[in-house]
């Protein structure tokens, strides 16, 4: 949504689906994104919203079956990957495109050394020999906080915060051009996890690699990210700057995610909700997938699902409100508070 830079990635009407025991489960349902060179992008939301599925389904990672690419497109660097056959996937996987998942404690090999599995990335995707492998293996765990001369060891010889710093080398060692990063801290201590976000920082500096920072945490994003995605049942719900974002959320949802972050300045003995719970993906509603919650619904939001206006230059917003069914923004005069009932 950023017209002055190239977009390295567009995903538009993104559908993905899982067939289970109990129906079909629809994971990400009209998804529609873009991400441009250098930028990075933090995408935000509950757990279930189709944070990692979106993230799967641009490394081309869904598992089929249970699930399948339902509808949709993903180009990455003007090419479609969908039409890409499984070769050419692997090729882009780890080598254009890496991926940091969750938990760096399942993500590396316990029979391999930290340097092997680094050098191994590297022979895959660079015509080097093994010693030229290992001498850009060690390079990159300097490069990520640790002495090289650690290469040799094993996964369970580390901490969980030097693990997950291999993993962000495994991640980097080939320059891509994208890099997703699935909660890079969730299994840290908070000590750590300020370590690690310093060196995603410096990283990011250092490669100038285009990054989608797959978080629930509003902190680390606003620490981190330059643009913001709001993501709920599947769909972006609201996309803009960061600084925008923070200082003038405008769809329901986000304010109420806003509006639920304890506030140290104030002394309060109950903390701010959303009501209810997010819809089922096996029964997703009609129209707007948040208006079963919101404050502010009419019967405008049950009969479509609202596309994406842009509410100020760079900000966009998917709510019937902006679509002129039913008013005009929620704007500062409105208590916030509202947008959660």
């Amino acid at each position: 949504m950023d017209q002055q830079r190239e977009h390295i990635l567009d995903i538009r009407d993104l559908r993905v689906q899982y067939h289970t025991d109990t129906g079909l489960v629809k994971a990400v349902e009209g998804l529609n994104l873009s991400l441009a060179r250098g930028e990075t992008l933090g995408l935000v939301g509950e757990t279930g919203a189709g944070k990692t599925t979106t993230a799967l389904a641009i490394m081309q990672l869904i598992a089929s079956p249970p699930g399948r690419i339902a509808g949709g497109s993903i180009f990455f660097e003007g090419e479609d990957m969908l039409a890409k056959s499984e070769e050419e996937k692997r090729h882009i996987r780890g080598g254009k495109i890496a991926m940091i998942f969750q938990d760096p404690m399942t993500s590396l090999n316990p029979v391999l050394s930290v340097q092997e599995q680094i050098a191994e990335m590297i022979r895959l995707h660079q015509k080097v020999t093994d010693k030229e492998a290992l001498e850009k293996a060690r390079d990159m765990l300097g490069l990520v906080g640790l002495r090289p001369e650690r290469g040799p060891d094993y996964p369970h010889q580390f901490s969980g915060g030097m693990k997950q710093r291999v993993v962000i080398a495994i991640a980097l060692a080939c320059s891509p051009r994208l890099l997703i990063a699935d909660e890079p801290t969730t299994a840290l201590d908070v000590t750590i996890q300020a370590q690690i976000l310093e060196l995603m920082q410096q990283l990011k500096q250092h490669f100038n690699t285009a990054t989608i920072l797959i978080s629930h945490d509003l902190g680390v994003v606003a620490q981190l990210c330059d643009s913001v995605a709001i993501m709920y049942a599947g769909r972006i719900l609201e996309k803009a700057d960061a600084k925008s974002l923070y200082a003038n959320p405008q769809h329901p949802y986000t304010q109420g995610l806003f509006n639920s972050i304890p506030d140290m300045t104030k002394n309060v003995t109950r903390l701010n909700t959303i009501a209810g719970l997010p819809p089922d993906p096996t029964e997703l509603p009609p129209g707007c997938c948040f208006a079963p919650r919101c404050a502010h619904a009419s019967g405008a939001c049950s009969e479509g699902s609202p596309r994406m206006v842009e509410y100020k230059p760079g900000h966009f917003v998917a709510c019937s409100r902006m679509n002129g069914n039913g008013g005009g923004a929620l704007g500062p005069a409105e208590e916030r508070g509202q947008a959660h009932g």
